[in-house]
């Protein structure tokens, strides 16, 4: 399959953009995900917990390999939190250690049916074919995708870096996304527990209404004020929150707990599965179906007369199928 590339390939700084991989699976554990990256990319690996490890020093970078349950791994906060549980009686040494097994037990219960989670390091994009052999690696080694059970809800992200830091520039990638949202969902056929659960859930129709509205321009402010009133949370098939925080973290703060947010200069595309053994699924597929929002965000004209029809199909009484009636503009570049 042919790499297609973004309408701008700079990032703000001038540089080739980077995209950084994250994927989810069942049947390895986070060590022997680990092994996998340090045979492909070389090297070393390092315990974090018992049910997480790095590898750093690869060749594109540091890799985290874990179980996907942030309780399963001890922080410093924790430890904090049991010593001052324990009204100080322990000291920080006997705190953390505390912490440390209190995590493990977590983790011993939860990899019973949570996913490990291989979070890679931005690369550029033109490597992106990188992430495939890893995948390739994992499934050889007994990795299994979201396809293999019915109880499985496993995903793989894009955190795709941003060419720029204008309220124009953002606003025409969200209202691109809004408008391919069912055409994507259509093509990667997401995965019915995915679908089920919260992590990928559409953006509200209230939302779309008014960022989809003609004349819709706001300054950098007014889009964040306007996208936290309708989606105060992470859980949407593009997650803006790591963006908005690298942007405006005070903005972000006054209105959702950041615990969980990470600020990256990135747009944090959740919806594809992360297929792993599936014949013809690849994580160049899922970026080139992101290329073609990119596209369309570039694109003026059309981006403008998919917004014009979707807004007659939107006030009509049955409104059709938006994934059909989205395909002309978005397949094939919009030709």
């Amino acid at each position: 399959m042919e790499l297609l590339h973004p309408p701008r390939t700079l990032n703000p700084q001038g540089n080739a953009r980077r995209v950084g991989v994250e994927i989810e699976f069942a049947g390895l554990d986070a060590l022997q995900a680990a092994t996998c990256v340090r045979q492909l990319f070389g090297g070393r690996i390092v315990e974090n917990d018992p049910y997480s490890f790095s590898v750093e020093g690869s060749y594109y970078g540091d890799f985290l390999c874990e179980l996907d349950s942030h309780y399963a791994h001890a922080t410093e906060e924790d430890a904090r939190s049991l010593k001052d549980l324990l009204f100080g009686l322990l000291d920080d040494r006997q705190a953390q250690e505390l912490a440390r097994k209190a995590g493990a037990l977590i983790g011993d219960v939860a990899r019973h049916w949570m996913p490990v989670e291989i979070v890679g390091p931005p690369i550029a994009y033109p490597e992106i074919s990188s992430a495939d052999r890893l995948v390739t690696a994992l499934a050889e080694a007994g990795a299994q995708g979201t396809q293999e059970s019915f109880v499985y809800g496993f995903g793989m992200q894009l955190n795709v870096e941003v060419a720029a830091f204008d309220a124009a520039y953002i606003c025409h990638h969200l209202q691109a996304y809004c408008l391919a949202s069912e055409w994507l969902r259509a093509a990667i056929q997401v995965d019915r527990t995915r679908r089920m659960l919260p992590f990928v859930d559409r953006f509200p129709s209230g939302y779309l209404r008014h960022i989809l509205r003609p004349g819709y321009q706001p300054d950098l402010a007014g889009l964040i004020d306007d996208f936290l009133e309708l989606n105060p949370t992470r859980n949407r098939e593009l997650d803006m929150l790591p963006l908005f925080r690298f942007l405006d973290e005070e903005r972000l703060a006054a209105v959702v707990d950041l615990t969980m947010v990470k600020a990256r200069p990135t747009f944090h595309y959740r919806l594809p599965n992360a297929s792993l053994g599936v014949e013809g699924w690849s994580v160049l597929q899922e970026w080139n179906r992101w290329v073609a929002v990119e596209k369309l965000a570039a694109d003026e004209q059309r981006r403008h007369e998919m917004m014009h029809a979707w807004n007659q199909n939107n006030d009509r009484l049955l409104p059709d199928d938006w994934a059909r009636l989205s395909k002309p503009w978005l397949e094939n570049g919009g030709t």
